[in-house]
């Protein structure tokens, strides 16, 4: 048995396979998978777009016949200062080609004069897990923050950056990777899923 993930970002890639390593099942992305296939997230919730993810890419083995637990994240940003923008759009914020440094410099841009107090936001991480006899099953979890003024910490990728975590006092970007795993929204939601996996699975 092995899992596919349904993802191609090496950063993401990492903290899932920390995360999961306990299963002691091989996890490959898409990818690696040779899943690489188009994907339409017309969902409207995080986890809609995650169970379509998942879904595909199922469907993409199964027509191979080959056998695996498909996950899938669907994650983001929300702000609620900007109605809870990005939201499910975070990825294609800007459009997808669009570098984070400008995702964020604007998102920052567009709180200029904002106090702490309004400034709230989380990140949110729905899971998806397609079982090879087609059972399904959902997680999810979030991490309270608010914006900060600037980018900072190197650790991190996407929004991270600009995400300041007042318990912490340290931006997401700052965490180490042990930190980032125990307290983040896909930490949370992938740790919900592997006690699932442990049932199913065993």
């Amino acid at each position: 048995m092995k899992i596919v993930f349904a993802t191609g970002n090496a950063g993401k890639m990492k903290e899932i396979r920390m995360i999961l390593e306990e299963l002691g099942v091989q996890i490959q992305s898409m990818k690696e998978a040779g899943a690489d296939v188009e994907i339409v997230e017309d969902g409207s919730s995080f986890e809609e777009n995650a169970q379509i993810k998942a879904a595909a890419i199922a469907e993409a083995l199964r027509a191979r016949g080959e056998q695996a637990v498909v996950l899938a994240d669907d994650s983001g940003l929300e702000v609620d200062y900007l109605n809870k923008e990005p939201g499910i759009y975070s990825a294609r914020y800007m459009g997808e080609d669009t570098s984070y440094t400008v995702k964020n410099a604007n998102l920052i841009q567009r709180l200029e004069g904002v106090p702490d107090a309004q400034r709230t936001a989380r990140f949110v991480c729905a899971i998806a897990a397609v079982l090879p006899d087609g059972r399904t099953f959902t997680t999810k979890a979030a991490i309270e923050g608010r914006i900060g003024y600037e980018e900072k910490g190197e650790n991190g990728f996407g929004y991270d950056p600009i995400f300041y975590l007042p318990e912490y006092q340290k931006y997401s970007a700052e965490l180490s990777p042990e930190e980032k795993n125990r307290i983040s929204h896909r930490g949370k939601a992938l740790e919900r899923m592997k006690e699932i996996l442990k049932r199913e699975l065993a």
